[in-house]
């Protein structure tokens, strides 16, 4: 497939307005506490019954939320925990171990980890002890890949880890590492409290390199305070030069009413929209001249990354980790504030570590609300799939799977494409919708077109796309 995209600004300034980012659909907005731990059950056995009807069991998908953090983020708007004192990841591990047991326990033992990921707050806060407990108890529960064929990634901060970790994560069975770098320039790094020289976050790539990891990542954020098109550049400069296998530039969304830290920001210092713009602009430039795809949704990667290819084979898939190349593995959540995906539900456990210990202590899952999704649900969610995944959908493959006219199912919101068509973000067939180079960077507004509940909906609750 053509994997390029085009970058129009007026085209991006008209259709820029807020919407989901479809890690799921529905997104959390819909989930509700009518969804317990007796709900939950029954979607973990209904999993199991479909798996035991495959020639071969159905493969899992572990997440683990480790939430501390040693310093706070200015822009952050992760669930976490700050705190100097690292004695508080036992209790908390305490916790998560009691879960990996009580979880596997709702799954057939012949269900191998395919996909791991540990994210946070910083899951590198723990110690190397607490790394190797908690990957033990993960293998004495569940059944993980020992010939480094899974997909085991862990995000790190740079500031954090040194060579040994890199190693003993290497040892620990991890191929691949997300690195939060946001922006290089100092001035930056102060406006948002994270300072982070070139040198930490160069060195732990280089570790990576040299322990053989499969896939080294660096997440950038445009929209900072102090930021500007030429201070940015220069940033991607020397990421370009470190040559990493993907990049993230993800979109600072300032919401200092939902985010506490955000409001430490100096809202004065924030680029305006048209600079912020511009930054987008050479940052999509200058990647695509050192060769990197754009996967869509602030996503980058080199052509022969693994996501790059799934891209191109049509494998790629998007889940609460980001776009993914499992897509036929039912996620397990593990931790505080969490959110699995198994057998058409999604589900999250409680939110604050008061509620998530509590549940715990009392032998309990900590599921608190989620989403069983209805067959409507599950026919959007594979449409919305199909074009933020692969920029294009045919209607023909909807109709098999779903036994519908889809032009006749969908005829409101064809209707409504129509305009996208006009305004060239679209091709729209009778059989086909093929999003063009220069409709992907708003890949984003062509899906909320097939999202019920946001058509519904008078409030807005989301960022914007851009």
């Amino acid at each position: 497939m053509d994997q390029s995209q085009i970058f129009d600004e007026e085209l991006i300034k008209r259709y820029d307005k807020a919407g989901p980012r479809y890690t799921s659909y529905p997104t959390a907005v819909q989930f509700h506490e009518g969804i317990n731990l007796d709900s939950y059950k029954a979607f973990c056995e209904k999993s199991n019954e479909e798996s035991r009807q495959l020639p071969q069991a159905k493969p899992l998908s572990l997440y683990f939320h480790i939430p501390f953090c040693d310093t706070v983020c200015f822009y952050c708007g992760c669930n976490k925990v700050v705190t100097k004192d690292r004695s508080k990841a036992a209790p908390y591990l305490e916790r998560v171990y009691k879960e990996i047991e009580m979880q596997s326990a709702l799954f057939d033992d012949n269900r191998v980890i395919d996909q791991l990921h540990w994210g946070g707050g910083t899951p590198t806060f723990i110690s190397h002890d607490e790394m190797r407990g908690l990957m033990q108890q993960t293998r004495k529960h569940f059944t993980l890949h020992d010939d480094d064929s899974g997909e085991y990634s862990i995000e790190l901060d740079p500031r954090e880890v040194d060579r040994s970790s890199i190693e003993l994560l290497r040892e620990l069975g991890f191929n691949r590492i997300s690195m939060g770098l946001q922006d290089f320039d100092p001035q930056v790094q102060k406006a948002v409290n994270r300072i982070q020289s070139e040198e930490e976050t160069l060195n732990v790539l280089q570790a990576a390199r040299d322990n053989n990891f499969k896939s080294i990542s660096l997440d950038l954020i445009y929209g900072l305070p102090l930021q500007t098109t030429e201070s940015f550049a220069k940033t991607l400069d020397k990421v370009i030069d470190a040559s990493p296998d993907r990049l993230s530039v993800f979109n600072y969304a300032h919401l200092p009413e939902m985010f506490k830290p955000q409001r430490r920001i100096n809202v004065e210092e924030l680029p305006s929209p048209s600079e912020k713009l511009d930054i987008l602009k050479v940052s999509f430039e200058k990647l695509a001249e050192a060769g990197y795809v754009y996967i869509g949704m602030d996503h980058f990667a080199k052509p022969d990354d693994e996501l790059a290819i799934a891209q191109r084979e049509r494998t790629l898939y998007r889940n609460f980790q980001g776009y993914s190349t499992h897509a036929d593995c039912d996620l397990v959540a593990i931790g505080v504030t969490s959110i699995g995906q198994v057998a058409n539900s999604y589900t999250q456990n409680e939110k604050t570590m008061e509620g998530y210990y509590n549940a715990i202590d009392a032998g309990k899952l900590p599921i608190y609300r989620g989403v069983e999704l209805s067959l409507d649900d599950i026919l959007r969610r594979e449409v919305i799939t199909q074009l933020i995944c692969h920029f294009e959908l045919n209607f023909s493959a909807i109709e098999s799977l779903f036994n519908i006219q889809f032009t006749e199912y969908f005829a409101e919101e064809l209707d409504t494409l129509h305009q996208m068509q006009t305004d060239g973000l679209i091709e729209l067939t009778s059989t086909s919708i093929n999003v063009v180079p220069k409709g992907r960077l708003l890949i984003r507004n062509i899906c909320m077109v097939f999202d019920y509940y946001l058509r519904q909906s008078k409030e807005q609750r989301f960022s914007k796309v851009i």
